[in-house]
C-alpha cells in the first residue's frame, strides 16, 4: 500500500534571496514578498513527485540556484545540492523548466539569484 505523499514546498522564509536591499522602501519589500509568495505557488503548482519514487519510497532534498531576469524568464540554473537520488535529481530540471517564466520582478530589477529548497517528503 501506497503512503499518502505531501509535497513539503519552502516558504517564504525558506527562500533564501540575495540581492540588494539597502534602505529599501517599505513598499518595495512588499513587494518582494509578494513575489515570493507567487513563487512558492508555483513551485507547489508544479513540483512533481515520480510514482516511482513514491513507490520505492525516497525521499530527498535539493538546492538549486536559480537566476532570473526582470521579465521574469530563468536565464540559468545550478543545482548546488542535489538529493542523491537519481529519480528526484531528474525532476528538477523537468521542474526549472515548468516555472519559466516566473513572475516579473518587482521594482525595477534587472536580476535577481536565489537559492531555491526543494523537499520531496512522504507521510
Amino acid at each position: 500500500m501506497l503512503k499518502n505523499f505531501t509535497l513539503f514546498v519552502a516558504s517564504v522564509i525558506a527562500l533564501t534571496f540575495v540581492f540588494t536591499a539597502a534602505s529599501a522602501p517599505a513598499h518595495a519589500a512588499d513587494d518582494m514578498k509578494k513575489w515570493q509568495v507567487q513563487v512558492i505557488k508555483a513551485v507547489a503548482k508544479n513540483q512533481r513527485y515520480p510514482r516511482s519514487a513514491i513507490a520505492r519510497e525516497i525521499e530527498g532534498k535539493a538546492k538549486v540556484r536559480l537566476v532570473v531576469a526582470a521579465d521574469g524568464s530563468i536565464t540559468s540554473h545550478e543545482v548546488v545540492e542535489g538529493t542523491g537520488e537519481a529519480v528526484l535529481d531528474r525532476e528538477i530540471p523537468k521542474l526549472v523548466e515548468k516555472l519559466n517564466p516566473l513572475p516579473a520582478l518587482p521594482g525595477g530589477q534587472d536580476e535577481l539569484s536565489f537559492l531555491l529548497p526543494l523537499t520531496w517528503t512522504l507521510n
